[in-house]
C-alpha cells in the first residue's frame, strides 16, 4: 500500500497578529500615497480662476503668445477619454518653452533638458472653473546646481508667474 502525501496548505499572510497588522498597516500607507496632495514639489503653484475649462485654456494660448512665449506642444486626457466615449473632468497639460532659453538652459546643463518645455497644467474643477498649477521654473532648474541655469530660471519665474496671472485675471 502506498500512502500519497498531500502537501500543507500554505499559511494564509494574516495567520498571524503581527502578519495581519503588517498588512493593514501597508494597504493604509497605500491609501495615503494615491491621497491628493496640492503640492508634491517645492515651487508648485496652483492659481484658480473664474473662468470655466475651456475659457481659461483660450485665455491660456493667447497669455503664452502675448509673453513672447511659445506653446510647444498639449496634451489631454479628457480629449483623449472623450474619443473612447468616457467623460472625466477636463484637463490639458500645456508645454510652454522658447528656443533662445532652451539654448541658454542647454550650455548651462544637459541633463536640465529633461524639464523643458516647461508645464501648466490645467484642471476643471467641481464648480465647473478652471485652475492652473505649475512648477516655478526657479524650483524646476534648482536641482541641477547651475549658477547659469538658476539666473534663467529667474528670468522664467515672472514670465510663467504673468502668463498665468493674465489667463486666470479678469
Amino acid at each position: 500500500m502506498t500512502k500519497t502525501l498531500v502537501p500543507a496548505k500554505p499559511a494564509s499572510p494574516f495567520s498571524t497578529p503581527r502578519a495581519l497588522l503588517f498588512s493593514c498597516l501597508l494597504l493604509a500607507a497605500g491609501s495615503l500615497a494615491h491621497a491628493e496632495s496640492p503640492a508634491p514639489y517645492p515651487g508648485t503653484q496652483t492659481v484658480p480662476s473664474r473662468h470655466s475649462f475651456d475659457k481659461l485654456l483660450q485665455r491660456l494660448e493667447r497669455t503664452i503668445g502675448d509673453n513672447k512665449m511659445g506653446l510647444v506642444a498639449q496634451a489631454s486626457a479628457s480629449k483623449g477619454a472623450a474619443t473612447r466615449g468616457v467623460n472625466i473632468p477636463g484637463n490639458t497639460v500645456l508645454m510652454v518653452f522658447r528656443n533662445d532659453y532652451a539654448v541658454r538652459m542647454l550650455e548651462a546643463s544637459v541633463p536640465a533638458g529633461i524639464e523643458a518645455p516647461l508645464r501648466l497644467y490645467v484642471t476643471e474643477n467641481k464648480d465647473g472653473t478652471a485652475s492652473v498649477t505649475y512648477r516655478t521654473p526657479s524650483a524646476t532648474f534648482a536641482p541641477y546646481g547651475s549658477g547659469k541655469l538658476d539666473a534663467l530660471a529667474r528670468e522664467l519665474d515672472p514670465i510663467f508667474a504673468k502668463i498665468v496671472s493674465d489667463a486666470t485675471g479678469k
